[in-house]
């Protein structure tokens, strides 16, 4: 049933508007604190505050890495690869794109985020193994 890949990539749709949520809060901040003023970062973004900048680059992560992912539900359902292990594995990348985001935005420990990224980039391979199998 292909509505088990459906839920997942709308789960990450959802994410990646909570990320957008967290950049507007962090950028309103700065500005509220007086951090930045409008013509600080009319033209670039680096002088927002390092807590705003964490969260801009974390909701552009979600347009790199996800990409990959919604062709992958797409492929598979295209091919009927949408089993228990489709899911489990599509779930788990959206689990570990929520927890990089946590990592990103708050104590953006690098090394962390790096195992949090490489997770979810192996679900993402294992996804394309299984499409592959399916099409055996």
């Amino acid at each position: 049933m292909t509505l088990k890949l459906i839920y997942p990539a709308l789960a990450q749709i959802l994410w990646t508007f909570i990320v957008l949520g967290i950049v507007f809060v962090r950028r309103r901040r700065a500005f509220l604190d007086k951090a930045v003023s409008p013509a600080d970062v009319a033209v670039s973004t680096e002088r927002y505050p390092e807590p705003a900048r964490l969260a801009a680059a974390n909701y552009t992560n979600q347009f790199e890495a996800p990409v990959l992912f919604f062709a992958l539900i797409m492929v598979a359902m295209e091919v009927g690869a949408v089993g228990t292990l489709m899911a489990v594995l599509a779930w788990l990348f959206v689990l570990s794109r929520v927890v990089h985001t946590f990592v990103h935005v708050g104590s953006n420990r690098l090394h962390l985020r790096a195992i949090v990224f490489g997770l979810g980039i192996a679900c993402l391979v294992c996804m394309w193994i299984s499409i592959l199998t399916t099409m055996l």
